[in-house]
């Protein structure tokens, strides 16, 4: 089976020095080039040709489902240009399609993703039906989203079922922050980071993991994973008392709005000839994509949820969820285009 291309798509720089690449949605099942090919930057397919490396599926064994783009903040880095006006949420008949696939999977890992996957209606019932099907279940929150409603229950729902919650934290300086997230974003998460503390989570021996993820606040590739992790435990634990388990640093996929935003800001074409530059080919053995099948709202499947954002089906076709028996077979071609630098940029995206 060919690969799926797409033409490349660019982005800025950060303070952190990395990058993470987020593209604009298309129409469902359209993989059409984009019309910003950039200069100097080699289209990924033939990159990985050229080194005579292959990207296909292994053992599928994370299940990631995206349960709708509505959330409360509009973030300038977001692939998926998610946002408080976003229509988009799975329903009810879906999720027990979804729930159904899991029970046939025998994934090891269900990640929930969004938009913010709190503001969704159902989610507390996922939860709920999912956590014994694998032996670890993820919740990704942007933390804000908690202060909102009564959202308590889910927190405590979180700890019961040992959920774990991986959080965005882009920088522990406020005019960083706010710039790529949003006035006040620090400070609220500062807040619920405290009460997700007080209920175990980040605590030794607790059993509830608290992971950050730190993306560069411009057109920047990402600093050192461990450096990043020592700065951010010594200066949370000073100034807030706040303690978390592992910290991951990830560039920015020009995808999305935050591609717009390189667009609008003149930073793509350098920020894509900088993610081709720094493309490290020992990154493609851990890549996502090779053991993860993502789920859209509407139940549709993506090698991630980059491929979900750029409208790239797994497989090069619109497969439902309902339509398979278990995990994607092994050795399926993953389908790349030029947003995939982002992941194989120097550490990479693992």
């Amino acid at each position: 089976m060919p690969l799926v291309v797409m033409c490349a798509t660019g982005a800025e720089q950060t303070e952190t020095g990395d990058q993470q690449v987020e593209a604009q949605p298309l129409k469902a099942g359209v993989a059409a080039a984009s019309n910003e090919c950039i200069r100097d930057v080699e289209p990924f397919p033939i990159v990985l040709s050229r080194y005579g490396l292959e990207l296909n599926r292994g053992e599928t064994n994370t299940l990631q489902i995206n349960v709708g783009l509505l959330c409360n903040q509009a973030c300038r880095h977001c692939h998926l240009e998610a946002g408080p006006h976003r229509q988009e949420l799975m329903d009810r008949e879906t999720m027990a399609e979804i729930v159904a696939f899991a029970e046939r999977g025998q994934f090891h890992v269900i990640d929930i993703t969004g938009g913010a996957p709190e503001m969704n209606p159902h989610l507390a019932d996922l939860i709920d039906k999912v956590w014994p099907l694998a032996p670890r279940i993820m919740l990704r929150s942007n933390l804000t989203v908690l202060t909102e409603g009564k959202r308590d229950s889910l927190i405590d729902l979180c700890a019961e079922h040992h959920v774990v919650i991986v959080t965005s934290m882009p920088s522990l300086n406020t005019a960083q922050v706010e710039a790529q997230r949003g006035k006040g974003v620090l400070d609220t998460s500062v807040v619920i980071l405290q009460k997700l503390n007080e209920k175990g989570y980040g605590q030794d021996q607790s059993g509830l993991e608290l992971d950050l993820v730190s993306n560069p606040t411009g057109a920047f590739l990402p600093v050192s994973q461990e450096q990043a992790e020592k700065k951010f435990r010594v200066d949370l634990q000073r100034k807030w008392g706040i303690v978390f388990n592992n910290l991951y640093t990830f560039a920015n996929v020009p995808l999305g709005r935050f591609r717009q935003w390189l667009r609008d800001s003149g930073n793509l074409e350098q920020y894509m000839q900088r993610l081709a530059a720094s493309f490290n080919p020992c990154t493609l053995e851990g890549l996502m994509c090779q053991t993860l099948v993502s789920v859209s709202w509407e139940g549709y499947l993506y090698d991630c949820d980059f491929n979900l954002a750029a409208g790239l089906f797994m497989g090069g076709r619109k497969v439902h969820v309902s339509e398979l028996d278990g995990p994607p077979e092994p050795g399926i071609p993953i389908a790349v285009s030029d947003h995939c630098y982002a992941c194989t940029a120097g550490s990479g995206f693992t």
